[in-house]
C-alpha cells in the first residue's frame, strides 16, 4: 500500500474522495486497530481469544439474558454502519431476531428530523428533496457545510467546484450559519443566525412570499395539500418578529425571500445545524415548504428525488399513493419517548441502562460508533456501561465505549471487503451505482461482518457457541 487516490476517470467523483477515503492507508496499517477477538479479564484487561472462545463466552452470558427478557438487550448502530453495506444488510437480521424496542442510533442526533418531515410529507424517511447543484442558479444553505461534508444529505464529491460553477454561470450562494464555515467563505452572501431559530427565519421568508405573492408551486398545487393552513400558519411571523429573534434583519429578510423566488431556478438545503435544535423537524419541513411554494420542487435546477439502484424504498409502495409512514409504534420505558423508524432516541440509552425496573437493559450490543463520546449526556452514559451485565462490542478499536464491553468482535479492514454506497447514494445529485471488489484478498481468519452478524447467538442462523468455526470464517457470499 502506496497511497490511496480518487479515481479521476470516475463518472460521478471525478477524483474527488472524502477525507475518509484518504484516511483508509491510515486505518489498514494502524497497530491499535483490532485484529483479534478480544475477551475482557477479571482484572478489567483484555486478551486475545479464538472466535470459538468468543462466540462461547456471548452464547454462555447473552443467551441467559435473552431467555429472560429480550427487551433487556439493546443495540447501538454507529455511524460507520451507513457505509458498510454488509452491516446495513445483515445489521437488520440481527435487530429482527432479537426483537428488542431497544434499538438506537447515531441517525437520532443527526439527520432523523429531516427523515422524519421528509416522511410526513412525502410518505418515506428516504424521500429526501435534494438540490439540484449542478443546474441551479440560487442556492440557499441553512446550517451545512458542504465543502466539508461533500454534501452528506446532498452526496457530491468536488462540492467547491459544483459551488464554483453555480456563481460562473451567473448564480448565487447564499449561507445561513451561526459561524463563518469553509462553506460561507465561498458563497457570495453569509447570514449569521442566532442557533436554533432557523425555524423562526423559514418561517418568516414562508410570510414575505404569502404576503407579497410571490408564491408559484405551478403544476405541484394540485397534487398539494394545506397550501391555506400553512398561510395561516406564517401569518404571525412577520420578518420584523422574526429579526428580533433570528439576529438577520427585516430587510434583509425580505430581499432573501424576494431573490429566492425570482431565481430562474433555486433550492433551499438544510443539514444538521437545522435538525439539532429543538425545532429541528419543523425547520427540515420548512426547507422543502419553501421549494414547493416557489415552484422548485421536483425539477430540474431545484429539489429533486434521487432513486438508488438498490435500496430505495421511497420507490416503495401504490403507484401514486407510496407507501405511507407510521410513527409511535411503542415507547421507552423510562421517558415514554416515541419510536421512530423503529428507534429510540439515544438520548435515552443511559436511563433505561441505570433506572431499574421491569425491561431494564442489561445486555448491550454496539456495531461500531463510540456512543460515550458522540451522544447527549455522554458521562451519564459512560458510567452507565458499567452497571452492564453484559457487553459486546464488533468494532476495530478499544476506544471510550468498548472498553467497558465483555467481548469485542473485529472486522477485517474495509481494503479486504467489497464497497457498495447503499445508502448515501440514496441522497445523491446524481443516480449512480459504482461498486467496488475488494482491493486486498481476504484474510481468512478475519470474516467480513454478515459473516459475524449471522453467526451471533442472537441471529436466527446461529444454533451453537462454536458456530463461528475456522472452516465457517473462509465462506463465501454465494454459500
Amino acid at each position: 500500500m502506496v497511497s490511496i487516490r480518487g479515481d479521476r476517470e470516475d463518472i460521478f467523483s471525478h477524483g474527488f474522495i472524502c477525507p475518509k477515503g484518504f484516511a483508509l492507508k491510515e486505518l489498514h496499517e494502524d497497530p491499535d486497530r483490532v485484529r483479534t477477538p478480544l475477551i475482557r479479564r477479571p482484572d478489567g484487561s483484555f486478551a486475545p481469544a479464538s472466535w470459538d472462545e468468543a462466540f462461547a463466552e456471548i452464547d454462555r452470558r447473552l443467551a441467559a439474558i435473552l431467555a429472560e427478557d429480550r427487551n433487556a438487550v439493546a443495540v447501538y448502530l454507529g455511524n460507520p454502519n451507513a457505509h458498510n453495506f454488509a452491516n446495513l444488510l445483515y445489521g437488520t437480521v440481527l435487530l429482527r431476531a432479537l426483537s428488542s424496542p431497544n434499538t438506537y442510533s447515531a441517525s437520532t442526533v443527526d439527520q432523523f428530523p429531516k427523515q422524519l418531515s421528509s416522511a410526513l410529507m412525502f410518505g418515506t424517511g428516504t424521500t429526501v428533496a435534494v438540490p439540484d447543484v449542478d443546474r441551479t442558479d440560487h442556492l440557499l444553505i441553512l446550517g451545512a457545510n458542504p465543502l466539508a461534508s461533500n454534501g452528506s444529505l446532498m452526496t457530491a464529491p468536488d462540492m467547491r467546484g459544483r459551488l464554483r460553477a453555480i456563481r460562473a454561470r451567473g448564480g448565487k450562494i447564499v449561507v445561513v450559519d451561526p459561524r463563518r464555515s469553509r462553506t460561507a467563505e465561498e458563497a457570495d452572501e453569509h447570514h449569521f443566525i442566532r442557533p436554533g431559530t432557523d425555524a423562526h427565519l423559514l418561517f418568516a421568508l414562508v410570510h414575505v412570499l404569502f404576503a407579497e405573492g410571490l408564491t408559484e408551486p405551478g403544476r405541484l398545487e394540485p397534487l398539494t395539500d394545506g397550501i391555506d393552513a400553512v398561510r395561516r400558519l406564517a401569518e404571525p411571523f412577520t420578518p420584523e418578529a422574526a429579526a428580533s429573534v433570528c439576529g438577520i434583519g427585516a430587510q434583509e429578510i425580505r430581499r432573501m425571500a424576494r431573490e429566492l423566488a425570482a431565481a430562474p431556478r433555486a433550492a433551499v438545503y438544510g443539514r444538521i445545524g437545522t435538525c439539532t435544535q429543538e425545532f429541528g423537524t419543523l425547520a427540515s419541513w420548512l426547507v422543502d415548504v419553501l421549494n414547493l411554494l416557489t415552484g422548485n420542487l421536483d425539477r430540474e435546477g431545484g429539489a429533486m428525488f434521487p432513486l438508488g439502484a438498490a435500496g430505495h424504498s421511497n420507490a416503495a409502495g401504490t403507484p401514486g399513493r407510496g407507501k405511507g409512514f407510521r410513527f409511535g409504534r411503542f415507547h421507552s420505558r423510562v421517558r415514554g419517548l416515541a419510536e421512530l423508524f423503529g428507534e429510540l432516541p439515544v438520548s435515552c440509552l443511559a436511563e433505561e441502562i441505570d433506572t431499574p425496573g421491569e425491561g431494564q437493559v442489561r445486555a448491550l450490543i454496539t456495531l461500531s460508533g463510540n456512543p460515550v463520546v458522540s451522544t447527549p449526556n455522554s458521562d451519564r452514559l459512560d458510567r452507565a456501561l458499567d452497571g452492564l451485565e453484559f457487553m459486546i462490542s464488533l468494532d476495530v478499536y478499544v476506544n471510550e465505549t468498548t472498553r467497558h464491553a465483555d467481548v469485542i468482535l473485529p472486522a477485517p479492514s474495509p481494503l479486504r471487503r467489497p464497497h457498495y454506497d447503499l445508502a448515501l447514494y440514496l441522497f445523491a445529485v446524481r443516480n449512480v451505482a459504482n461498486y467496488s471488489p475488494p482491493v486486498l484478498a481476504p484474510e481468512p481468519e478475519l470474516p467480513d461482518e454478515w459473516v459475524t452478524l449471522l453467526d451471533s447467538p442472537a441471529s436466527p442462523t446461529a444454533s451453537a457457541p462454536t458456530q463461528m468455526s475456522s472452516s465457517s470464517t473462509s465462506r463465501s457470499p454465494a454459500s
